[in-house]
C-alpha cells in the first residue's frame, strides 16, 4: 500500500480524499512496476520478430498481440486460471510465497499483459528502421552480434523503445477489466484509478470524485506521451549528429 505521508501530501496538493489519494498512487506504482517488468522482455521480443525468420514466427506475433483483440475480461480470466492460487502456476507460486490473485501484484502482472502488444510493437517499428548495413558493417569489423545489438542497433532505436515503454505505462494507467476481473476492486490494494472511477460512479454523490479522477487520470496520460515524445525528438536529434 501506499505510504501514508504521500497520501496525506496528494489529498492536501490535489483535494483528493484518502481513497482516491491511495488509487493514484497505486496507479503510479503499478504501471511503473509493470513498464519496468516488461522492459527486457518486450525488447527481446521485438527483435526477434525483426530481425529473425524460424517456425512459428506467425504465431508467435499472433500471441504477442492477442490481449488487443480479446476482450480484456477475457484476458483477466486467463490469468486467473493460470496465477489464481490454484491456477496452472498459481498454486505452484503461491508456495514460494509469490501470489498474484487479489493483489496489486497481479494488478501489475494484469496491466504488463495488456501493454505488452503496443510496447513490442513500437519497438519493433523502431528496430526494423535501424539501418542492416550498419549492423554488417559493424560485424564486418569483428564485432560479435550483442556488441551489435548493445552499440548499432539499441542506441539507433531507442526512440521507439522509449515510445513503447510510455505506450505500455499509459495503457496501464487506464487498464481496467483485465485488472478487475484478475485481482477486483479491493480499496488500498488493487482499486487502481479506473476501478475507483466506476466505484464512484456507482454511490450517490460520488460524480464530483469520479470527474476528479478522470481529469487527473488524463493529465498523467497526456503528460507521458508529451514527454515521450520530447524524449523521442531529442534522442534522434542525438543520434543524427552522431552519425
Amino acid at each position: 500500500m501506499p505510504g501514508e505521508g504521500r497520501v496525506s501530501g496528494l489529498v492536501g496538493l490535489l483535494g483528493l480524499s484518502p481513497d482516491e489519494a491511495t488509487a493514484l498512487l497505486l496507479s503510479l506504482r503499478v504501471g511503473a512496476v509493470a513498464t519496468l517488468a516488461s522492459l527486457l522482455p518486450g525488447l527481446a521480443v521485438a527483435w526477434l520478430l525483426a530481425r529473425r525468420r524460424f517456425p512459428g514466427h506467425a504465431l508467435l506475433d499472433g500471441l504477442v498481440h492477442l490481449p488487443l483483440i480479446l476482450p480484456p475480461v477475457v484476458t483477466g480470466y486467463l490469468l486467473l486460471l493460470a496465477f489464481g492460487r490454484r491456477g496452472l502456476f498459481g498454486a505452484w507460486l503461491a508456495e514460494i510465497g509469490l501470489v498474484f490473485s487479489f493483489r496489486w501484484t497481479g494488478a501489475a502482472l494484469a496491466c504488463a499483459v495488456m501493454g505488452f502488444p503496443l510496447m513490442v510493437r513500437a519497438m519493433r517499428l523502431s528496430i526494423e528502421a535501424v539501418d542492416r548495413k550498419l549492423e554488417q558493417a559493424a560485424a564486418t569489423l569483428g564485432a560479435a552480434p550483442p556488441l551489435v545489438f548493445l552499440t548499432v542497433t539499441l542506441p539507433l532505436s531507442l526512440p521507439g523503445i522509449l515510445a513503447g515503454a510510455v505506450l505500455a505505462f499509459a495503457k496501464a494507467m487506464g487498464e481496467f477489466g483485465a485488472t478487475i476481473t484478475f485481482v477486483s476492486n479491493i480499496p488500498g490494494e488493487t482499486q487502481t484509478l479506473p476501478s475507483a472511477i466506476y466505484t464512484l460512479t456507482q454511490v450517490p454523490g460520488g460524480e464530483a470524485g469520479a470527474l476528479r479522477l478522470t481529469l487527473i487520470s488524463v493529465a498523467v496520460s497526456m503528460l507521458a506521451l508529451i514527454a515521450s515524445e520530447g524524449l523521442a525528438r531529442l534522442m534522434s536529434r542525438r543520434i543524427g549528429q552522431g552519425r
